[in-house]
């Protein structure tokens, strides 16, 4: 996984509530077992329509709304517990989500696979819609070190569990964590008393 210490970037709005797994990336996409190549399939059925043309009403498909950060309805995540979602929002180039609410397992997928999900408080998450529709061009950081995500005048702060944090910020998944840790395992395993 590459590192994420600090972004700026735009953002997509995504204001839809109780967006699943399922619409997410597809089932019928999920045939592979390798991460790259599910950003194709990332929101197939709202990107294209049945004759497999682009749908120039949804966001992904509007030139205008670039960038690495997404901001996203409430209960985003929600349904099967497919990791392939956060792998389709990775590989599409999303490396930042933002919602008011993640469905639980979402989240640990997507912090397993170095996307980070930040939760806003309704009113903050509103605020961000209202912001891009005003500019699109709005930039927003995510400053994982402070977690701290700003934009214009406006700083909020958002949790991250350590681990995770340290994973991010090292551009670590669970492997190569332990792997990071190698030296102080083998010196702690030579001082064990094997009974």
């Amino acid at each position: 996984m590459e590192k994420l210490v600090k972004l700026t970037s735009t953002a997509t709005p995504l204001p839809i509530e109780d967006v699943d797994t399922d619409q997410i990336i597809p089932a019928r996409f999920l045939k592979a077992v390798d991460r790259v190549g599910f950003g194709d399939n990332l929101f197939r059925d709202w990107r294209y329509d049945k004759a497999d043309k682009p749908n120039a009403d949804f966001v992904l498909n509007n030139p205008q709304y670039n960038g690495a950060i997404m901001i996203a309805g409430k209960n985003f995540g929600c349904g099967s517990s497919r990791e392939h979602a956060a792998w389709a929002l990775y590989d599409y180039g999303y490396r930042v989500v933002v919602s008011s609410f993640f469905a639980d397992i979402f989240r640990a997928n997507a912090l397993n696979n170095g996307l980070l999900p930040v939760v806003v408080s309704p009113a903050v998450l509103d605020d961000i819609f209202s912001t891009i529709e005003a500019d699109s061009s709005t930039l927003f950081t995510i400053d994982v070190e402070q977690q701290l995500f700003s934009y214009g005048d406006q700083q909020v702060q958002f949790d991250i569990d350590e681990y995770k944090k340290e994973c991010l910020l090292n551009g670590h998944d669970d492997i190569d964590y332990l792997l990071s840790c190698k030296e102080e395992i083998e010196a702690f395993e030579e001082h064990q008393v094997i009974y």
